[in-house]
């Protein structure tokens, strides 16, 4: 994997962030649960099915459907906001179903701890070895670890904006950072640039978010963009090609 650069103390600020935010345990339409974050005002996932968002945004729109455009057999994934664990372990779950190799990169600010993910039922409701779930969480930061043969992970402790991405690299990218109210500045022209520039040529950029300025955004700078069905309680979402 290429090298990263990242401010240090990111990863070791998360008891500040969790405390000053205080997380909340929600569950969420589809019995699966969401975090909640009090002072944000802001949940993790959608509150109309956690897994159901994540299985419909980044697994059923992002990566098989690039497979099945593609038919690769392997694939680089970015994904901005590891938080739960949850697109992650999907991720996972879908490349050893379909024997894909999956080199697959998380970039997060705020790790949560692991005391919170363990109260979480993604292991319980999702048909794939629970003991997998935890070692995601578990890992090494900031090192690529080989979780088996067809999932190896690197989790970058940083902020997107302080993350030296490389170039021409990834051939899908799932966007779940909260959203653009509560985090403007992930949103920004300058980001998507950036992301575009760590894309190959027909990578997919999904994201939940559908909002008009986010798809003026994309479209401006050169992304082909695909409004798509969104997943229950969201009638629609984002799907961007690097051209």
């Amino acid at each position: 994997m290429q090298r990263y650069t990242y401010i240090n103390k990111y990863i070791y600020i998360y008891n500040f962030f969790t405390n000053l935010f205080g997380l909340e345990i929600k569950l969420t339409e589809d019995n699966s649960h969401t975090l909640f974050v009090r002072e944000l005002n802001e949940t993790y996932h959608s509150v109309k099915g956690a897994i159901q968002e994540a299985q419909h945004v980044y697994i059923q729109k992002g990566l098989a459907d690039y497979v099945k455009l593609t038919q690769l057999s392997s694939l680089n994934v970015l994904e901005i906001g590891f938080g739960t664990g949850l697109n992650t372990h999907l991720a996972h779950e879908f490349a050893v179903k379909n024997k894909i190799e999956i080199n697959y990169t998380s970039i997060e600010a705020f790790p949560i701890k692991l005391e919170i993910i363990k109260q979480l039922n993604y292991p319980e409701l999702i048909e794939f070895n629970q003991e997998n779930y935890f070692k995601l969480h578990t890992i090494e930061w900031n090192k690529p670890t080989e979780i088996d043969e067809f999932f190896k992970l690197q989790k970058v402790p940083s902020k997107l904006e302080n993350t030296e991405l490389p170039t021409t690299t990834f051939d899908v990218v799932f966007f779940d950072a909260f959203a653009p109210d509560k985090q403007p500045e992930i949103w920004s022209k300058v980001i998507f640039e950036n992301l575009m520039t760590a894309m190959k040529q027909g990578a997919f950029f999904v994201t939940y978010c559908a909002k008009g300025e986010v798809k003026r955004n994309l479209k401006s700078i050169g992304f082909r963009l695909e409004t798509l069905q969104g997943p229950p309680g969201k009638r629609e979402m984002i799907r961007a090609v690097k051209l």
